[in-house]
């Protein structure tokens, strides 16, 4: 199903969060077509170019990128030349829509702002998602994930209530950066197919984090206080927290929402005695004795491994599941039944596992088609097929080095 098989994406992203969102796009049929540079290649292909990576194929091997781009086209422009900035904005000038995350001055400083863009596609749409936004006191601060989650103040609510502040460093600004601008973009090219208008969109990544932790600053407005950090705890379940088992670095997550789900902890973990506690009847009663049924519950998990424990308080309808590690992941049954893990073939690497899209569309997942490009894997399909440029002007193009398919090595100063 390909909702967007009419729509057609230039891609200035790059790391994480930018290359969510157009991939989330790509997966609904949309032609993406991904734009970098031999001397600035998406960073997440490396930290850094030299002789020795790129003998090993470093730039075309990590997993991070190829997870984020599937499904797209990628060139190679040098956008810091008059020759190749405008051949992209020719190819601006055929397309729905365009999506960048670099830092805020990058674009128009390179003659590629929104104003720019008009000149060529007055009904373009364009959507920048700077870390901090485009005004105001913190336009000029460059953002990444996890200086994000700090502006948007979420490490004062993560922690324990004695303790530090406490950052989570999965950089959940990138991620929720990503699905925002996804969301907003799909508004955007919507608008431009039933008005024939176009718009910028500018998305600050830092607001996309409030809604995690959005119980912070109601709670500040109602009382007028900080809110208290709580750990593992909810406001509203009790007992909830992450509990200790028998295998190495083994652990067990578990959320009681109810008391008939309490009863059925209890009794599964043959403590008649706390079932029939009056203390523990209500959830207030057992927020006031969280302690005492935290090492209760521990003293039960640790003779048994999380699965097992899993499965026993499953069956007993209590919300319970096995904290996994990445590599756990891939064998996960409730994955593997939902269809979740997706194999693909790509150059340097075979085939690979990737995630499904996580929405349907009449009742089916967006195709996962190809795999993310190699550097400039197609410039010679979208310079020579859609802008139309011969084979001698590719080649030209290639020799002065405006056009290639290995990063730059700055000290040997080659071009592919």
């Amino acid at each position: 199903m390909k909702p967007l098989r009419d729509v057609r994406v230039v891609d200035f992203t790059m790391g994480w969060s930018g290359p969510l969102a157009a991939r989330h796009l790509a997966d609904m049929g949309a032609e993406v077509i991904k734009v970098e540079a031999c001397q600035y290649a998406d960073w997440w292909r490396g930290w850094e170019h030299t002789e020795e990576t790129l003998s090993q194929m470093v730039h075309e091997t990590t997993a991070a990128f190829n997870l984020m781009n599937r499904n797209k086209l990628g060139v190679t422009l040098d956008l810091t030349t008059e020759r190749g900035r405008a051949l992209v904005l020719r190819l601006v000038e055929r397309a729905d829509a365009v999506i960048e995350n670099q830092a805020q001055p990058v674009m128009p400083k390179l003659g590629l702002g929104y104003e720019d863009l008009k000149k060529v596609n007055p009904s373009i749409v364009m959507l920048s998602m700077p870390g901090f936004g485009s005004t105001g006191p913190w336009a000029g601060y460059r953002g990444y994930g996890s200086t994000v989650e700090h502006g948007a103040g979420l490490p004062h609510l993560t922690g324990e209530p004695d303790g530090p502040p406490i950052q989570t460093h999965i950089a959940y600004g990138d991620a929720c950066g990503g699905i925002n601008a996804a969301a907003a973009l799909l508004v955007g090219i919507l608008h431009r197919k039933r008005t024939g208008e176009g718009q910028f969109i500018n998305i600050a990544q830092v607001e996309c984090m409030l809604q995690l932790g959005i119980h912070g600053p109601i709670h500040q407005g109602l009382t007028g206080e900080a809110p208290p950090r709580t750990g593992n705890r909810h406001p509203l379940y009790a007992p909830q927290g992450i509990y200790p088992c028998a295998g190495e670095d083994d652990w067990l997550t578990v959320a009681v929402a109810s008391d008939e789900e309490w009863q059925a902890l209890a009794r599964t973990m043959e403590r008649n005695d706390l079932a029939s506690d009056h203390r523990f009847a209500n959830a207030e009663g057992r927020h006031t004795g969280h302690g005492e049924l935290d090492a209760a519950i521990a003293g039960w998990t640790r003779g048994m491994s999380a699965k097992q424990a899993a499965e026993k308080l499953q069956a007993a309808g209590v919300a319970a599941a096995p904290v996994l590690r990445g590599d756990e992941l891939l064998d996960d049954a409730q994955l593997a039944a939902r269809g979740f893990w997706v194999e693909i073939e790509r150059a340097h690497v075979g085939r690979k596992p990737h995630p499904a899209s996580p929405y349907r569309i009449d009742g089916e997942r967006g195709a996962l088609e190809w795999p993310a490009p190699t550097v400039g894997e197609h410039n010679d399909g979208v310079l020579g097929g859609i802008l139309g440029l011969s084979e001698a002007e590719r080649r030209e193009l290639s020799d002065i080095g405006i056009i290639g398919n290995v990063p730059f090595v700055p000290k040997a100063a080659k071009r592919g």
